[in-house]
């Protein structure tokens, strides 16, 4: 599928691909910082100016000064939470892009880092980068936080700390009028036509998939295509039965082709790390900062006042919830590749 990589970015193959023609109709003029959605009385705007990628939702968020407390004293005396985005530099909707006001960086990886800011009584300072510099940044002191669609490594465990709020994802999408649903079982795939973008780590997956059916007498077919407008309209024509892909992608463009000639919707997920563990997404601090824990906390109430399933509903991104945020949760193994 295309022509922007999502900087998710993990060690191993295949970082999230992006259709041009929809990365194109958001992105816009990227900036390093971005305008501020959030006010002094807990109120965070999510999806603000997401221009149809999100339902936009207003929500007020009760600060914990017990968890105030607990944060370092430079955060503190700060008065605010410096987060990282590695969006730089045409965005990468729903995560996180530069919204139709071409100033807000809006996306639900800041829009979550707004959200546990005001949980923790500090004004957000959202700060947009490359994926590189993100780290850099991450590294020196200068953002307190990278909220990024970081998957957590045991590789990245070495150097930082994390604080997980979503499951790393991959899903199949297909034409809503001609459903079928995926629940884990690579067997529903025989005799489909499936899509799946080269070199990446769903096609990996995919090709596993292939091996152990025809092992057992059965087979579907790959297409591959040069992008993704490509691929939608071979979803569209019926040249491909499903498209497998990175659940964030498919969800917007899920939400995007809604009151369409041919919406589409998400068949089933399947973990990014494989069968055996299920991969995380985190907020990621430097190791030792003293931040990972309170922002863990800070996640764990908006899970249980409701706040955090509100924000994954206005993305679309509920199939990646968690039941809790943990602090360093088991990460994809060295030899995950």
């Amino acid at each position: 599928m295309s022509t922007t990589t999502l900087p998710r970015w993990p060690h191993r193959v295949g970082a999230l691909v992006l259709a041009a023609g929809f990365v194109a109709a958001l992105a816009g003029c990227s900036a390093n910082a971005s305008a501020d959605t959030s006010n002094a009385d807990g109120t965070v705007t999510i999806g603000a100016h997401a221009n149809g990628a999100a339902t936009e939702t207003k929500l007020t968020v009760q600060e914990d000064t017990k968890l105030h407390d607990e944060l370092p004293a430079a955060v503190k005396q700060s008065g605010k939470l410096t987060i990282g985005v590695g969006a730089l530099p045409s965005g990468f909707p729903p995560l996180a892009f530069t919204g139709d006001d071409q100033k807000t960086l809006t996306g639900s990886e800041p829009d979550l880092g707004r959200l546990v800011a005001a949980k923790l009584g500090l004004e957000a300072d959202v700060q947009n980068a490359t994926w590189d510099n993100l780290f850099v940044g991450i590294d020196s002191g200068k953002y307190d936080a990278g909220f990024s669609n970081i998957t957590v490594t045991e590789q990245r465990k070495e150097k930082y700390d994390f604080a997980s709020y979503r499951r790393d994802e991959l899903a199949f999408q297909v034409l809503a009028s001609k459903a079928w649903k995926f629940d884990g079982d690579p067997s529903v795939l025989a005799g489909k036509t499936l899509s799946v973008s080269s070199g990446t780590n769903q096609e990996k997956i995919l090709l596993e998939w292939q091996k152990e059916l025809q092992a057992k007498g059965k087979d579907f077919t790959i297409k591959y295509y040069p992008d993704g407008n490509a691929i939608k309209l071979a979803l569209d024509s019926g040249k491909i039965d499903g498209y497998f892909g990175p659940n964030p992608t498919i969800a917007y463009q899920n939400t995007q082709s809604k009151g369409t000639a041919k919406p589409t919707t998400t068949a089933g997920t399947y973990s990014g790390a494989g069968s055996t563990l299920q991969g995380l997404i985190a907020a990621t601090t430097k190791k030792g900062s003293g931040i990972a824990k309170p922002v863990a906390a800070a996640i764990n109430e908006l899970i249980e006042d409701g706040t955090y399933a509100k924000w994954l509903t206005a993305y679309n991104l509920s199939n990646e919830s968690v039941k809790t945020s943990e602090v360093n949760p088991e990460g994809l193994p060295l030899d995950n590749s």
